[in-house]
């Protein structure tokens, strides 16, 4: 039998079956992520077929990998114009498999990661792909999150200030060295924070591969996934971080072609400009949020490349990760004179 890092088959079958869900014969599972972010495994008995997410190992930052947090938000979005996978079972001790793990229902549907793989799609297909995706994060920002139960989410205001803050936080904690670079993006940012935004939920990691589409319609979004950055904030850093995704950069980031850096997808420009049409949303101080978006993947960035340095990460694609950061942090100097290519 295959071992996987942090998962327990038989603890796992034991969990479920004392929560009461149906598991017939063994199970058997695959790795679907090894740590980019969290350690996401598909598992499969003879009948049906579930997905568990869960921290990885080591090489921790805080925040970033709180997968009860995400399971709370899919679960109270359950009703609302946000696809999400049905949910199934959290558990919070760390006894069963070392930590917190989340289970929810395994949806059919396809997972565009590549750019052969969008490249490989009709240009009416990527557009219309677009457009669902645009308007299904504008569904997100659109959503009462009083009414749902995620009022205690986030605190909204002054999130912008606490992005800033946090990410620089994280900095600290992952840097092999200082950077000059990198303190005068994060000091610019902190004396831009805008004095005003609006507050909504925000994904925080919103891209195509980080969605689910219908498995016979790619202009359809099945699911969204991978909501453990979720939290209540301003939706126009939620948009920007979008954006900011299309940069090259990103290929480094995730080790391989990514299907977002496309250039059969729109511009930032026009991206950021269909989310305005849709969501009815000025985009105001738009050079910080995109500067913002990129000061915060440089960071993560950095964090896998942490992790990876550490042993902790599963599979490959890996070792490119810290050499995005350079690049990200330029353009994020960049953005704050409204350079975004």
């Amino acid at each position: 039998m295959t071992e996987f890092p942090g998962l327990d088959l038989v603890a796992l079958r034991k969990y479920l079956l004392d929560s009461d869900v149906a598991v017939t014969g063994d199970l058997r599972a695959k790795l679907i992520s090894g740590g980019k972010s969290n350690l996401t495994y598909g598992i499969y008995d003879d009948t049906s077929s579930w997905i568990v997410r869960r921290p990885p190992t080591a090489g921790l930052t805080p925040s970033a990998h709180d997968v009860a947090r995400e399971f709370r938000i899919t679960s109270a979005l359950q009703n609302t114009a946000v696809p999400v996978a049905p949910t199934v079972a959290l558990c919070e001790d760390s006894s069963v498999m070392g930590a917190t793990f989340t289970v929810v229902e395994f949806i059919e549907g396809q997972v565009i990661r590549t750019k052969s793989e969008l490249d490989a799609l009709p240009a009416e297909q990527v557009t219309a792909c677009v457009d669902e995706l645009v308007r299904v994060l504008a569904a997100l920002h659109d959503v009462d999150y009083n009414a749902v139960g995620l009022g205690e989410l986030g605190r909204p205001d002054g999130y912008v200030a606490r992005q800033v803050k946090l990410w620089a936080g994280q900095w600290s904690r992952v840097k092999v060295e200082d950077s000059a670079d990198v303190d005068r993006l994060a000091s610019a940012l902190a004396e831009l924070i805008p004095a005003k935004s609006e507050s909504s939920i925000v994904h925080g990691d919103y891209r195509i591969d980080n969605t689910i589409l219908a498995a016979d319609d790619v202009t359809k979004v099945a699911a969204v996934v991978d909501w453990e950055l979720s939290t209540l904030g301003d939706p126009l850093a939620d948009i920007a971080m979008m954006c900011v995704y299309r940069h090259s950069a990103l290929d480094l980031v995730l080790g391989e072609p990514a299907a977002w850096t496309s250039s059969s997808l729109p511009s930032v420009v026009d991206l950021a400009q269909s989310y305005s049409r849709v969501s009815g949303r000025d985009l105001g101080n738009w050079n910080f949020y995109m500067a913002l978006g990129f000061f915060k993947l440089a960071v993560v960035a950095q964090g896998i490349d942490h992790r990876f340095r550490a042993g902790a990460t599963v599979g490959g694609g890996f070792e490119s990760a810290g050499t995005a950061v350079p690049e990200l942090i330029s353009a994020g100097l960049n953005a704050l004179n409204g350079k975004f290519a």
